[in-house]
Order: C-alpha cells, then structure tokens, then sequence
C-alpha cells in the first residue's frame, strides 16, 4: 500500500519532491502554483523536469490540485480564466511527472434547469482537453455537497466522464471525508460501496485516494477534515475498511496539521496496516 500526504512547494517542485521522501512518504500531492490564485505562472521548467527524474528514480507517485478558486462551472465572465488556469496546471504537473491534476466537480448553477450545470461542466471539460496532449490527466474529485456542489454519487462522476469526447484523459481522486459527509459513504457500507465502484466502472480509472477523516458527522455535508486516528467521526476500523477495499490505490493525507499529529507521524502508523496483513498464500492446483 502507498501512503504520502500534501506538501508545500516553496523551495520548488524538486525540493517538494525531496520532502516527501524525507517524511517517509511514497506519495505526495502539491499546489502547481498560488493555492489562492488563476494566474498563469511560468515555472521552471529545469526544477520540473528534476523533479520527475527523482520521483521516477526513487519511486515516488504524485497528483497535483487545482487551486482553490478552480470551477468547472464557472459564471461566463471567468469561463476562459479557468480554462487557461487548468491548462496550466496540467502543463505543470505533466512537466513534474504528476499523474493527473485534481478538480472538484462543479456546483449548481441553475434552479430551473437541472441539466444546466452537467452541460456547463462537459463544456468546460471539453475545451480544456482537446487543447491538452500530455499525458497528465483531469481527475474529478467528488464533493461533500456543500452550498450549491454536485459530485456527490459515483454515478454522476462516472456519466460527465462517459460523456466527455475526451474519457481517456479524465480519472478520478476521491475524498473520503468528502464522501462521507456527503453520504456517498457512511462507513459501515465499505463492501457495498466498493462493488457499486467497481460496477459503474469507478475504480477502473480511479488514480488516488484523499484518506481524510471528518470532523462532522455522516451526511452532515460540511467539509472539515480530521485526522485519520484522532478527532474523526470515522471510526479507525472504517477507515482501515476503505484502506483495505482499495489497497492498490495511492493514499494522500490532507489532514490538519495544528492538532498535535504530524503527516510524518500519520504515514508512519498507516504504514504498519501494511505490516499487519495476512500474507497471501498460493494454492496449489487442486488444493
């Protein structure tokens, strides 16, 4: 099992790169960019390309998310701003040799026309993909369902990928605070949720995991992340229960860091889930 956690490119995409593996992670996810900003940054190319061969070299897997004010369902007047942004993004991260850039799905943008956002949202998709050849991919993360936001059952995660002219350059990311403050997920249903996932074609393209507990309860639809075994209305063993039904899946910490617990600290105790497990043994034929 892969476990890493966020970290901070100030010292530049190598540097990040190289704080993830000190920490003990074998993942890791970065801002490309300002977290609180759409311009267009033109980043060092030679910290990039550094960066890819250290994280291919040391075996190190990595995503990037979209800053915060990212929409892909955005008023008309920020349309062609989110568009350039999340090009950018991809250029970045591709350039890192990041699988894929995080973005929430889209929000609610019309009261009588259901249908508005979901169209909003393959438009949106489609302009940004039949500009971008690299291999880095779109991951559509799934929401708690705050406000006005969508994205909160795998079905509709599934279909604007199915619908995109575009399928083969869009993954998801999924969160599981997100999907259980959303009610995606309630913790105890780990087995029926992962063979709804598999069914709808899900895990087949979902590239990362955001292990995140919640601070408010089941359906609460408010997105405030716990730490994985302090603080959480996740219990440890539903938590494990996710980690186990999707073990081949990278894990990334979002966890808060002012409550006492290191990231360092939290990969190190995930990690001896991997130490805990039955070894798999090989039957023989016939047996």
């Amino acid at each position: 099992m892969i476990f890493g956690c966020h970290v901070s490119i100030r010292g530049g995409y190598l540097s990040a790169a190289k704080h993830a593996k000190q920490i003990g992670a074998q993942a890791y996810q970065y801002f490309p960019k300002n977290p609180r900003s759409l311009s267009v940054k033109e980043f060092d190319l030679a910290n990039a390309e550094s960066c890819r061969r250290f994280c291919k070299e040391n075996g190190l897997f990595s995503i990037a998310h979209t800053p915060y004010p990212t929409s892909i369902t955005p008023p008309p007047a920020k349309k062609e701003l989110n568009i350039v942004s999340i090009l950018n993004d991809l250029a970045i991260a591709d350039a890192c040799g990041s699988t894929g850039i995080v973005v929430h799905f889209g929000s609610r943008i019309s009261e009588e026309n259901p249908l508005a956002s979901y169209h909003l949202m393959l438009d949106m998709i489609n302009s940004i993909l039949e500009k971008w050849d690299g291999g880095c991919l779109l991951l559509l993360e799934n929401n708690a369902g705050k406000q006005a936001a969508l994205g909160t059952a795998i079905e509709e995660l599934v279909q604007v990928r199915n619908l995109s002219k575009y399928p083969a350059k869009i993954g998801f990311c999924l969160d599981t605070c997100h999907a259980f403050a959303s009610g995606m997920w309630d913790g105890s249903n780990t087995k029926a949720f992962k063979e709804k996932a598999d069914a709808l074609g899900y895990t087949e393209h979902l590239k990362a995991i955001h292990l995140n507990n919640s601070i408010h309860p089941h359906g609460s639809r408010k997105d405030r992340h716990a730490n994985i075994y302090k603080g959480g209305k996740i219990l440890p063993e539903q938590m494990e229960d996710m980690i186990s039904a999707f073990s081949d899946i990278p894990f990334i910490l979002e966890t808060p860091s002012d409550f006492g617990v290191s990231h360092e600290e939290e990969i190190r105790v995930l990690k001896r889930l991997e130490l805990s497990r039955p070894a798999k043994t090989t039957r023989k034929k016939g047996e």
